[in-house]
C-alpha cells in the first residue's frame, strides 16, 4: 500500500517532471490541499501555437478522500513587446459529493485487432460539478425551405467544467496509464456520492 508521503512524492515528481513553473505549480496545489491526503493525481502540460505566441498551461487534478482539487496555470504574454511573460495559477477545491459526472471517453487505434485489456490509445475525462455551463445557440428553421420568418434561436445548455484529452502517442504509454489510473480512482471515489449538496 502507498503510503501517504509517497503519494504527495509522486505528485512533486510528476509536477517537475512537467518542466512547467513546478515551484509555482507545487506551492499552489499544496495550499489548496491544507494538507489532506493524496489518493491520486494526474498532471496533464499542454503547448499551443497561436498564430507567431507559443503557449504553454498545466492542468494538475488531484483526488483527496474528500475533495478534488484542481490547479490550472497559464502563461500570459507580456503587454509590452519584449517584456516578461507572466503566468496565472488558479485552484479549485470540488467536495466529491458535488462532482456530478466522470466522463470517459476512450480512443482505440485499432479496434478490430483489440485484444482483452489491450487499454486506450486517447483518453478524454470529461467532469461535471455544475460550476460551468455552455450554451450553444443556433437559428430555429422549419420545414417549408421557402420560409422567411424569424423562428427565434434554439440551442442546448450543458456542463462544461473541464474536460482533458491524454494521448499515448503525443504523451506516451506512461502518461497514459498514469490517466487511466487516475480515471478509476475518480469514478471509484464519486461512486454513491450524488447526493444534493447541502
Amino acid at each position: 500500500m502507498t503510503s501517504r508521503t509517497e503519494h504527495l512524492q509522486d505528485l512533486r515528481q510528476d509536477i517537475q517532471r512537467a518542466g512547467y513553473y513546478p515551484a509555482l505549480v507545487t506551492d499552489v496545489l499544496e495550499i489548496a490541499l491544507a494538507g489532506e491526503d493524496v489518493r491520486a493525481h494526474l498532471v496533464h502540460q499542454e503547448t499551443m501555437f497561436e498564430r507567431t505566441e507559443v503557449r504553454r498551461h498545466i492542468t494538475t487534478l488531484v483526488l483527496t478522500p474528500t475533495r478534488l482539487v484542481l490547479a490550472h496555470v497559464d502563461d500570459i504574454p507580456a503587454e509590452d513587446p519584449g517584456g516578461a511573460p507572466t503566468a496565472a495559477a488558479t485552484t479549485e477545491a470540488v467536495p466529491l459529493h458535488q462532482v456530478r459526472s466522470v466522463g470517459l471517453t476512450h480512443g482505440v487505434a485499432d479496434p478490430a485487432a483489440y485484444p482483452d485489456g489491450g487499454g486506450s490509445t486517447e483518453l478524454t475525462i470529461a467532469l461535471s460539478w455544475g460550476a460551468v455551463r455552455r450554451i450553444d445557440l443556433e437559428p430555429a428553421t422549419c420545414t417549408d425551405p421557402t420560409c422567411e420568418a424569424d423562428h427565434g434561436l434554439t440551442g442546448t445548455s450543458m456542463s462544461d467544467d473541464l474536460v482533458v484529452r491524454i494521448s499515448a502517442q503525443a504523451e506516451g504509454p506512461s502518461a497514459m496509464q498514469n490517466a487511466l489510473h487516475f480515471a478509476t480512482e475518480l469514478s471509484l471515489a464519486t461512486v454513491g456520492t450524488g447526493q444534493p449538496a447541502k
